[in-house]
């Protein structure tokens, strides 16, 4: 006879080549990602009910949604430690014809003790902000915050664009304006019918977010959170990846941060940390769910992503920092230039300082 103890260990072993095949679908996660709070879930879904209720019919203007003729473009800077490039940034803002014609937030992580740049355009400007962890649905919730409360803050608020504290200008404040709000020629891809304008103002507007269908991660990335998780409010098919670092219109910001249904799936914790970037995907998907025609499908955020470590693309450093490497960041197939560009090592700001006047605001 066999003892109790040799049977159940040998029905244990034969059951784990099911216990294989059911994972990760059914077993607990192996690297569990970071939850969302439920007290921040809360004062989001409140900041998120304010915002929404500014899209009404009489808060509208044009195709951008703003009622004001003189559109602003918001920076949203998402941060987990000082804003390095503040000085270069500084001197970007302060060239603008008028400061009527953009408005500043920084997301920083409460977390870490992030200097606020005295005497900047930054210093005022941090908002209400929650702690984030890379690859997790929290850099998903800081992008929505900064979103929500530029809608509030400033109807004529009508680009939105999020950047990074490693991310520097490409061109002058007038350059980016131009290019997002007045420019017919800008969005290479464009039609004829796209590029019309009324009294000066542009008829149709479109968001500059990377979408992309095809990419031999895909399948691993959705099915992070399990095989079916996704189901069926996002179908494989319908799944999209792209830069986190994006330019919207103030319709697609109403859109991203009236969304319940999508964020209830991206904010599933993973099975899998090293296939879970939600940051990546939630934007990308609900936009191109949601008016992929209304989407250029590429970024004005350039990123070299030769020689990438850890999911972090490459680096640059003060030995490579030369008018020939602004010169050649700004090469776009898409637009007539990027307008930002990333990753810069924090010691490449006097490099970058020194060639702010005669190459990067010199267009």
């Amino acid at each position: 006879m066999f003892s109790t103890q040799f049977v159940l260990t040998f029905s244990l072993l034969l059951s784990l080549p099911i216990l294989f095949l059911l994972a990760p679908r059914f077993l607990p996660p192996r690297h569990p990602s970071v939850p969302i709070p439920l007290p921040d879930e809360l004062d989001d879904l409140s900041l998120f009910n304010r915002a929404a209720s500014l899209s009404g019919p009489s808060n509208t203007f044009s195709h951008l949604s703003s009622k004001n003729p003189k559109l602003k473009i918001a920076f949203l800077f998402l941060t987990n430690s000082d804003l390095h490039f503040a000085p270069l940034w500084q001197q970007f803002f302060e060239n603008a014809p008028s400061k009527n014609l953009y408005n500043v937030y920084v997301h920083a992580d409460p977390s870490v003790n992030v200097t606020r740049p005295k005497g900047t355009v930054f210093e005022f400007r941090f908002i209400p902000a929650k702690k984030t962890y890379r690859g997790s649905p929290t850099l998903i919730s800081a992008t929505r915050r900064l979103l929500a409360t530029a809608i509030i803050d400033d109807p004529a608020n009508a680009f939105f664009a999020v950047l990074s504290q490693y991310c520097v200008p490409l061109h002058s404040f007038q350059y980016v304006y131009s290019s997002l709000v007045t420019s017919t020629t800008f969005d290479l891809t464009q039609s004829p019918a796209e590029s019309a304008q009324y009294g000066g103002v542009r008829l149709k507007y479109k968001s500059f977010i990377e979408i992309i269908s095809k990419n031999r991660s895909l399948w691993k990335r959705y099915a992070a959170r399990g095989r079916f998780a996704m189901m069926p409010e996002v179908p494989f098919e319908k799944f999209r990846v792209g830069s986190q670092f994006f330019v919207v219109t103030r319709k697609h910001a109403l859109v991203v941060i009236k969304d319940r249904t999508l964020w209830r799936k991206f904010k599933l914790p993973c099975y899998r940390d090293d296939e879970c970037f939600p940051e990546e995907h939630y934007f990308p998907t609900l936009l191109s769910m949601a008016d992929p025609n209304g989407c250029t499908h590429y970024t004005l955020t350039k990123v070299n992503w030769t020689g990438t470590v850890n999911g972090h693309p490459y680096t640059y450093r003060p030995p490579e920092i030369s008018a020939e490497l602004i010169y050649r960041l700004r090469q776009s197939n898409f637009s007539e230039s990027y307008l930002f560009a990333r990753k810069f090592t924090p010691d490449c700001l006097k490099p970058l300082m020194g060639l702010a006047d005669s190459v990067i605001f010199s267009d």
